[in-house]
């Protein structure tokens, strides 16, 4: 028997081209073997409220009345046929309303009509999840039989059993094997899985646990696409005993089809202690940082080649998604704006996108400012607009002195100048129809270094969940594999915003060679001030940076999406009220 993991990339809510994809996959009679899609493949996720919206559920209802009537009356075949799709199955109340929503794996088959074979029994309610807040959870194991085979089903989060769960969906499927007395020829895991760096080896160190445990091969299957800031990896993926057989690429839509497997047995393990001591629950107080905390470890070249995949996939599909064809990135003569540029660069290679550099200079700019923009978008095939704030910051100065009798000075003066060129960029973006990519990083948003409506602006971050030690990292990697796109004066000079004379940000803030450890240590909430200073941190630099932290929420609340690469992120995931008491 063959079996087809179908890598899928759709839109949310696509229920149309969902069903063009399903009827065009087998509308030849040849069509065989056992087929499996994605968690929630006909809806989509993450859905947020959408499942409660009353358009949706009644497209999403009378889509699956004509996926049913196609299933029963037009899906022909000569050959053996079984397909396995993620979806959503509704019951309602007296008055209509949905009373129960269940996460659900639907059968098609031949000459019948749609059915409900498993509800997943685990509902992440943590970081960027909520499902309980949507779904009700399922009770039960599945066993489906399809070609004189048993097969065990689970959907993502049942893998990954931990204290937050009453139940352990790996050990109910076990207990319903031994109850049956027939042996489990495999498991199924679909999902729905976000990336981010170590998700990969983590999904698949997971599998090889439960399949030796459950003495089985275990196939998981995965999304691929950007939902806004979350992105989808792909990476699906047969195991056995100890064995990765067959892995799917990542970041791009694939079938990735092999022979049923068949268990080589391995050294067994201990069946009361299989459980990993990492899941999903716990990877978001996991850090990346050397065993004394005081280095951030380097993300690798492995790392550095997802991360740069996945943010090009998130900038594409957010670009596709809401149809946008040109894009306008200020460009400083800093690291950030030239790595955003390079990024959207490569993102023009796979698809046909407008870019334009406005370099607006001030007061403070350098002129090796200009000269390496100048540089870095001669390299890339840009073309490079200078706008120069310095007139309209020369006629506020005076208005502001002329009505309110003082020196526009201090931070007030450094923060219209970001707010110029944000205006500015935005002025373009509206003339032309151009979307703002934001070039902040994640240090500078951790620490509210940026200027909320100035360089804070954009329709998306790309680079705001990676630390400036991150970012050059990804530089280099970028050169080395694209010979040398960024000029290297970029990458080496002292990082500047250039909004007073002789600015360096080691000025304002700790070496990032200090900051981005603490950062990492206090984002990843397992530890306080008080245990980073013990570690050898100095404590005036752990506490300035403990207090800009607290103090930027109402930055960060402001903020655009940002991409997510990383298991505890700003954005989607981080939800911490403005107005609270310093803890």
């Amino acid at each position: 028997m063959q079996i087809n993991l179908h890598q899928t990339h759709h839109e949310i809510a696509d229920f149309e081209g969902i069903f063009k994809y399903l009827t065009l996959a087998f509308q030849q009679e040849s069509a065989e073997g056992l087929h499996v899609f994605p968690e929630l493949f006909l809806t989509g996720y993450p859905l947020q409220d959408l499942p409660l919206k009353k358009t949706f559920i009644d497209d999403y209802l009378s889509f699956l009345d004509d996926l049913s009537l196609w299933s029963e009356r037009q899906l022909k075949s000569k050959n053996p046929l079984a397909i396995l799709v993620g979806g959503l199955h509704y019951e309602f109340d007296s008055l209509g309303y949905p009373s129960q929503i269940e996460n659900v794996i639907y059968l098609i088959e031949p000459g019948k009509k749609l059915k409900s074979l498993y509800t997943k029994q685990l509902l992440p309610n943590y970081d960027l999840y909520e499902e309980k807040k949507y779904f009700t959870p399922g009770n039960h194991s599945t066993i489906f039989r399809f070609q004189n085979k048993n097969i065990g089903l689970l959907i993502c989060e049942d893998m990954w059993f931990s204290h937050l769960h009453d139940v352990d969906p790996v050990e109910l499927l076990n207990e319903e094997i031994k109850k049956s007395q027939q042996k489990c020829d495999l498991v199924i895991n679909l999902s729905a899985s976000p990336y981010h760096l170590g998700k990969v080896e983590s999904r698949i160190n997971r599998a090889l646990e439960i399949s030796q445990f459950l003495e089985t091969p275990f196939v998981y299957v995965n999304r691929v696409g950007a939902e806004d800031e979350i992105l989808f990896d792909g990476h699906s993926f047969v195991v056995d005993g100890d064995s990765v057989l067959h892995q799917a690429q990542g970041f791009k839509a694939q079938i990735l089809c092999f022979s049923f497997p068949t268990y080589v047995p391995t050294e067994k393990v201990n069946k009361r202690s299989y459980h990993s001591q990492s899941n999903s629950w716990s990877t978001i107080f996991t850090t990346r940082l050397s065993t004394d905390t005081t280095q951030l470890l380097p993300m690798g070249e492995v790392g550095c080649a997802q991360v740069l995949d996945a943010l090009i996939l998130g900038i594409s599909d957010y670009a596709v998604k809401n149809n946008l064809k040109k894009f306008s990135i200020a460009l400083s003569g800093g690291i950030d704006s030239a790595l955003v540029l390079t990024i959207l660069k490569l993102v023009q290679k796979k698809m046909p996108i407008e870019i334009e550099a406005i370099f607006m200079p001030g007061f403070f700019s350098s002129s090796i400012s200009f000269d390496l923009s100048y540089d870095l978008c001669r390299n890339l095939g840009i073309k490079l607009t200078t706008l120069p704030i310095k007139f309209i910051h020369s006629t506020i100065r005076s208005a502001y002195k002329d009505n309110f009798g003082n020196e526009l000075k201090g931070i007030a003066d450094e923060n219209i100048q970001s707010r110029l060129r944000g205006a500015l960029i935005y002025l373009r973006s509206n003339d032309q129809g151009s979307a703002v990519l934001n070039t902040s990083n994640k240090s500078e948003i951790a620490v509210g270094y940026s200027t909320i409506y100035g360089d804070s602006v954009g329709a998306l971050s790309v680079l705001g969940d990676l630390f400036k030690l991150e970012i050059f990292e990804l530089a280099h990697f970028i050169n080395q594999k694209y010979n040398n796109l960024i000029p290297a004066e970029i990458i080496n000079r002292p990082p500047s915003a250039e909004l007073r004379e002789n600015q360096e940000d080691s000025q304002s803030l700790p070496p990032y060679e200090q900051l981005d450890p603490i950062l990492e240590a206090l984002l990843s909430s397992r530890f306080t001030p008080q245990d980073l200073i013990k570690k050898g941190h100095k404590a005036d630099e752990v506490l300035k940076v403990y207090q800009l932290l607290s103090n930027s929420e109402y930055k960060r609340r402001q903020f655009c999406p940002i991409l997510k690469v990383k298991a505890k992120s700003f954005g989607f995931g981080h939800r911490v009220p403005i107005s609270k008491k310093n803890l």
